[in-house]
C-alpha cells in the first residue's frame, strides 16, 4: 500500500497507544498537515493534477479538496475521447482517472496512457466506488500505480498525490540528470579523443609523431616476438630537403612535406601498418607481420609516386624534381633483440641509399625475414 507522508512525534505518541483522546487525535491531524504543508525535495516544478471522470459533482469537489494547496494546479477533462489529448497538452504529473465512463471504462484509458510516449510514465490513480480486490487488481495490471475509493477523504487525496507527483518529478529530474551525465560524458570522450590525437601526431602533416612511432613500435615488436612473426621499417628522407628550403623558402618546404607525407599514406592500406614523421625531412613505415619483399616493393612504389609529383627541385643534385631515399629492414624479433636494432638496420640501409646516389630504395644487410 502506498506509504503516506511519516507524521511528527505528536502523531506519533497518539497513535502509540490503542485509543487516542479527542485532543490527541487533533494533535496528530495538525501534524500531518504541518507534514504536508513543507516543500518537497526535488520538486520545485508545480504539481499538475489531470482528472478525467464524467461527473461534475466529482471535479467540483477534487478541485475544493485541492484548492488550498497553492502549488498544486488542478485541471478536469469530463470526455474520455479527449483524456490522452488533454493530458498531452496538460502534461500532468498524475492523473485520477475514473474507473467507470461512458463510451469506455477507464482501465482502456490507464492503457492509452501507458501506451503514449507523452504519458507512459506519469502516475495514475484509478478512481471507484467500489474497494474490490479483483477490480484493484485489474487496475495495477492495466498500469495504475494507485486506487482510491470515491470521494476519498481530502487529507489522505492531498498525500497521494504530493507523494506521486514528487515520485514523478523526481525521476524525470533524475532522468535529465542522467542524460546531461551522459552528454557530458560523450563531450569528455570527444575531448579526450582529439587530445590523444593532438598527442600523438605530427602538426605539420597530419602523420603519427616519433612519439607514438615509439610505443606503435614497440607493442608490435612484442607481439611479432610472442607470434613468431616479421616486422619490417622503411626510413624515409627526403633528398636535398635543406637546398630546397634554402632556394623556395620555409613555406614551400612545409608544403613539400605534406605532400611526401600524403604520397607515402597512399600506398599504406593495411590498418595495422603506421605512417609517422620521424623528425625533420625524415619519416618512417612500419609494417607488422610485412616479409622482406613486400617490404622493398611498398618502397619503391613510394620512391616512384614521390618522384611522379614533379615537384621542382632546381637544388638537387640528382634530379631536377622532388625526390626520396628509401632504407628498408625486416626482422624477426627475438628475446635478445630490442626494437631499436630495426630502427638501427632501417637507417643504416637508409645511409646507405644516400652514399649510393640518393633517389633510391636500399636493404638492410641484415634481413632475417623469410622473404
Amino acid at each position: 500500500m502506498t506509504e503516506k507522508p511519516n507524521p511528527s512525534t505528536a502523531a506519533d505518541s497518539a497513535l502509540a497507544e490503542g485509543g487516542p483522546d479527542e485532543a490527541s487525535l487533533e494533535g496528530a491531524l495538525a501534524a500531518v498537515r504541518t507534514a504536508l504543508a513543507q516543500p518537497l525535495p526535488g520538486a520545485e516544478a508545480p504539481m499538475m493534477v489531470l482528472l478525467v471522470d464524467d461527473q461534475a459533482i466529482v471535479a467540483e469537489a477534487v478541485r475544493r479538496a485541492l484548492a488550498s494547496e497553492h502549488e498544486i494546479d488542478f485541471h478536469y477533462c469530463a470526455h474520455p475521447d479527449q483524456a490522452v489529448r488533454m493530458a498531452e497538452q496538460v502534461r500532468p504529473t498524475v492523473i485520477l482517472q475514473d474507473l467507470v465512463m461512458p463510451g469506455t471504462d477507464g482501465l482502456t484509458l490507464v492503457r492509452a496512457y501507458r501506451a503514449n510516449d507523452a504519458t507512459r510514465d506519469v502516475p495514475i490513480i484509478v478512481l471507484s466506488t467500489k474497494e474490490e480486490p479483483a477490480i484493484k487488481s485489474a487496475a495495477f495490471a492495466s498500469g495504475a500505480n494507485d486506487y482510491l475509493v470515491k470521494l476519498p477523504d481530502s487529507i489522505e487525496l492531498i498525500a497521494r498525490v504530493k507523494y506521486h507527483s514528487r515520485s514523478y518529478v523526481n525521476m524525470l529530474q533524475r532522468d535529465e540528470a542522467y542524460r546531461a551525465l551522459r552528454r557530458s560524458q560523450q563531450e569528455l570522450l570527444k575531448v579526450n579523443l582529439e587530445l590523444r590525437r593532438l598527442t600523438q601526431s605530427d602538426g605539420l602533416t597530419g602523420l603519427s609523431n616519433r612519439r607514438y612511432f615509439d610505443e606503435f613500435l614497440g607493442a608490435e615488436w612484442r607481439r611479432a616476438q610472442r607470434e613468431n612473426t616479421e616486422v619490417s621499417l622503411l626510413m624515409i628522407d627526403v633528398d636535398y630537403f635543406k637546398p630546397y628550403n634554402d632556394t623556395y623558402g620555409h613555406v614551400a618546404g612545409d608544403n613539400v612535406l605534406r605532400s611526401v607525407a600524403a604520397t607515402i599514406r597512399h600506398e599504406v592500406k593495411q590498418p595495422r601498418d603506421l605512417v609517422a614523421r620521424f623528425g625533420g625531412e625524415e619519416f618512417a613505415v612500419v609494417l607488422p607481420g610485412a616479409g622482406s619483399a613486400l617490404a622493398r616493393l611498398l618502397a619503391e612504389k613510394m620512391r616512384r609516386d614521390v618522384a611522379g609529383l614533379a615537384l621542382p627541385h632546381s637544388g638537387s643534385a640528382v634530379s631536377e624534381h622532388l625526390t626520396i631515399s628509401v632504407g628498408v629492414a625486416t626482422l624477426t624479433p627475438t628475446e635478445a633483440l630490442a626494437e631499436t636494432a630495426l630502427i638501427e638496420e632501417a637507417d643504416a640501409a637508409l645511409y646507405r641509399a644516400k652514399r649510393e646516389g640518393r633517389n633510391r630504395v636500399a636493404y638492410s644487410t641484415a634481413v632475417t625475414g623469410r622473404g
